[in-house]
Order: structure tokens, then sequence, then C-alpha cells
């Protein structure tokens, strides 16, 4: 007969994999939810413009919430749904992935990088952005990474920089005092304060920053990157249905050119595609 201890262990690894089937399967469900209560859940950050954030109007906005909006047009026109609501959820670095886990968004439409461990948790869509960590200084303090040495800096909790700074203080084996902010707009504010030496962020979030403070006089921005990431929607893992729509949403826009109108929307009228993204752009314009 079967030992305790081995029915135990056959216990719980029936359990484990009944737990890993469940989920993957109720993960693979966005469609047919959507199709069933007549809505779209999209998930945005508030504070990280230009991507995803709150307009003076108090709208969601950005270059990825405009992304998510043509995928909801998408999921309307597959489902040939005569009517459905796009619900706009509020979601932080923090407990972003927790709401794909636990069903509470259908999509994550932000600066999202895409890295190994965090696909043990959510799937990506085709690639959206390259953009990298670098840092904003006050002009009248450091002005470089080496100089920041016993001074105090910010990074936003929760983000691949945060990681990227801790690793790059390692390295140079410097002292450094790391504060985490809960958003963009704190750091910033502690930077022109001078209650920190230095504001680390993802560059282009940064020249954002910068170019709306009051204070942008007494700012300057590094032309260092300290990291190079690549920026997805982030999906239920497992759903391949649904990825695979959002995947063709996307390389119709790369395809046809609509990313264009929406890039120069969301930077502004005269803002560019810089050539890694225009490669990017290519390499994912994926043939039907």
């Amino acid at each position: 007969m079967m030992s305790t201890r081995r029915r135990i262990y056959t216990m719980l690894f029936l359990v484990a994999v009944s737990f890993v089937v469940n989920g993957v399967v109720a993960q693979a469900a966005t469609l047919e939810r959507v199709r069933d209560e007549g809505r779209f859940r999209i998930g945005f950050r508030e504070d990280t413009a230009p991507f995803s954030f709150v307009n003076a109007n108090g709208r969601p906005a950005g270059y990825m919430v405009e992304l998510c909006k043509q995928v909801a047009a998408r999921v309307k026109s597959a489902l040939a749904l005569a009517e459905m609501t796009v619900e706009y959820v509020p979601v932080t670095a923090t407990n972003r992935f927790e709401a794909i886990r636990e069903g509470r968004i259908d999509i994550l439409c932000g600066p999202t990088s895409i890295t190994l461990s965090r696909r043990l948790e959510v799937d990506f869509s085709l690639h959206t952005f390259v953009d990298g960590a670098s840092v904003l200084f006050r002009v009248d303090g450091p002005s470089s990474f080496a100089e920041l040495a016993g001074q105090k800096v910010a990074v936003r909790g929760g983000t691949t920089t945060a990681q990227a700074l801790k690793n790059t203080i390692a390295a140079l084996a410097i002292d450094v005092d790391v504060e985490a902010v809960d958003s963009h707009d704190t750091g910033l504010a502690r930077l022109e304060s001078g209650l920190v030496a230095a504001y680390f962020a993802d560059r282009t979030i940064l020249a954002r920053l910068m170019s709306t403070s009051t204070k942008s006089e007494s700012l300057k921005l590094s032309s260092r990157f300290y990291t190079h990431e690549s920026y997805a929607l982030a999906l239920p893992r497992g759903d391949t249905e649904f990825r695979l729509l959002v995947d063709d949403t996307l390389a119709r826009l790369y395809r046809d050119g609509g990313i264009t109108e929406i890039f120069a929307h969301s930077f502004g009228g005269g803002a560019r595609p810089s050539d890694a993204l225009v490669i990017l752009y290519r390499i994912n314009a994926l043939p039907k």
C-alpha cells in the first residue's frame, strides 16, 4: 500500500497541477468574458506620461493607452458586439501584474519592460517601445553618477529602473542613499526642492517631466542610458487567442503606418521615432 508520506506528496502534486491548469483555463477566457459581459477593462498607470496618465480633462491618455484603444476597437469588431463598454482601471507599479493575475484587468497599458521573471506571471504582446533608464539632475548639483557618492537619490519603487539603480550602485561600490517614491511627480518635486540630488527613471519619462516642470531651467537630463529596455502590453498568461488578437492589432498599425499618427499625437507633432524604434516597428510589422 502507498505510504502516508507518499499519499500526502501525491495529493499536494495533484492540487498543484489542478491550480495551474485551472489558472490557465481561467486566464484563457478573456474574449469569452468580454462577449458575455460586454465590457473590456484596460489597466493603466496614472503618472507615467507620455505613456499612460490622466490628462487635464481627467481622462486616461498616452501612447500606450492609445494602443490599447486600438485593441479595444479590434476586440469589439472581432466579437461583433453592437455595444461594448471600455473601463479604465488605475493600477500602480506595485499591483499592476497582480491585477492581471487576479483578473481585475484584461490588458496592462503602460511603460512595462519585458523581463523573463515577469513572464512567469503574465504574457506580453509584440514590442511597443524601446527606452532605458537615465537620470535627471539639478543644474547646481552633481552631474555624473560618480558624483552622487554620499548623496540621496530617488527612484520610482517597483520598477526595473529601481533594480538597475541598485545594480549600478553595487558595481561602482559607492555609498548612495536611495529613496523609493510612489510617483514620478513626487520624484520630480523632491528633486526640484533639493531633497534629493537626482531622480532616476526611463529617459522618455524624465524628458516629459523636465519639459512640463515650472523649474525646467534648474534641471538637466543626462544623455546616458544605464539600461536598454523593450516595452510591451502585458496580458493574462496562457490566453493564446487574446494575445494573437492583440499582436495582430499592433502588427497592422506598424504595417500600415497608423503608429505614426499615434506617436505624433502622444509625443507632440514635431516628435519623431528614434532609429531604434523605427527598426522595432519594422521588425514587428508581421505579415498576415
